[in-house]
């Protein structure tokens, strides 16, 4: 199965959370004692369906054909006050970064950021209460008790928006792979032709005194893209998650470098001005082809924000490059 195949950002699953048991209506009955008061223990509580983040997963493939999760119901309450079991919850390992929704209205339900972290998708129906619970003076023997509270039977989406301190931004062919596979242990797939990267890529890049921060190859965006054009919506979305965007500019585009930038901002903004808050850093890529002269000319006519000419082929200027980013990074 090949790496793209693998990569699943986006499920939609019905969830059944379970049935509370039911209370018991026992009375207390032994050798010395035909008829005496209420003993019936409460009900167990049904399943929870429980989101658990994980460090260790970066896809949702696993959940990809489990369209059904179902928890399992509570058991009823016995004689002499003894409890009902409680329905075993459904734990989903998520990847740090996905968001629950409601399916039927949209609505952002949590976001799991941590290892470890745990919340409830669906919550299991609550066990009934005992007979004994419904004793008082007036009615000393009640006969009666509660039923289990029913489970919940939800469609949920759960959606991966790549969480990293980098995300790479720039049209197919600008180099954004390259990159990543030189500053870090990323091994992306690599070709000369638009679109090579279908999925995120992520790779640990290491920083000076042992540092280090993660960077995300996204997907190269088309004029467009923040209208569903081209691979559109589906890997624009990763692009908010990150801290800080490097916008990459080959040096031989057809366009100016300013131009350039320019188009690639408007479709961020287009798509989700929140964007245009976060730290810009810009490199030119594939300078190794330019000498100082026509840097030097270029240099005249950039955006105003940080930016470096870069080669990765020629490892030319990448620890620059990573101090530029580390400093945005703290910014």
């Amino acid at each position: 199965m090949s790496q793209g195949s693998n990569f699943v950002d986006y499920v939609k699953i019905c969830c059944r959370s379970g049935k509370g048991g039911a209370g018991s209506a026992h009375l207390h009955r032994d050798i010395l004692t035909s008829m005496g008061g209420p003993d019936g223990g409460d009900g167990g509580r049904g399943g929870h369906i429980i989101v658990k983040g994980s460090i260790h997963i970066w896809t949702l493939l696993h959940l990809k054909y489990r369209k059904h999760i179902i928890a399992q119901d509570g058991g009823a309450g016995g004689s002499s006050h003894k409890f009902g079991k409680q329905g075993q919850d459904e734990i989903l390992e998520v990847p740090l970064g996905t968001i629950a929704k409601d399916a039927e209205t949209g609505e952002v339900l949590f976001e799991i950021t941590k290892d470890g972290e745990t919340k409830i998708l669906t919550a299991g129906g609550r066990g009934g209460l005992g007979n004994a619970h419904f004793k008082n003076s007036v009615q000393q023997t009640p006969r009666f008790a509660q039923p289990g509270e029913s489970g919940q039977e939800v469609w949920n989406i759960l959606e991966l928006k790549v969480l990293a301190d980098v995300g790479l931004v720039g049209f197919p062919n600008a180099g954004k792979s390259t990159l990543l596979s030189v500053v870090s242990a990323a091994k992306p797939e690599i070709a000369d032709y638009p679109f090579t990267t279908i999925v995120p890529n992520l790779g640990i890049v290491s920083y000076r005194g042992g540092k280090s921060f993660v960077m995300a190859d996204i997907p190269g965006i088309i004029e467009g893209a923040s209208k569903g054009k081209g691979l559109g919506y589906r890997f624009l979305r990763h692009i908010e998650r990150n801290s800080v965007l490097l916008f990459m500019v080959p040096a031989d585009t057809s366009r100016t470098i300013r131009e350039e930038y320019e188009i690639l901002k408007s479709e961020l903004l287009s798509y989700n001005p929140e964007l245009m808050q976060k730290p810009h850093v810009l490199a030119i890529t594939k300078s190794d082809m330019l000498d100082e002269e026509l840097m030097d000319e270029m240099k005249q006519d950039l955006p105003n924000i940080p930016s470096i000419f870069i080669s990765s082929v020629a490892q030319k200027n990448l620890l620059e490059l990573k101090d530029l980013l580390f400093k945005a990074i703290e910014s």
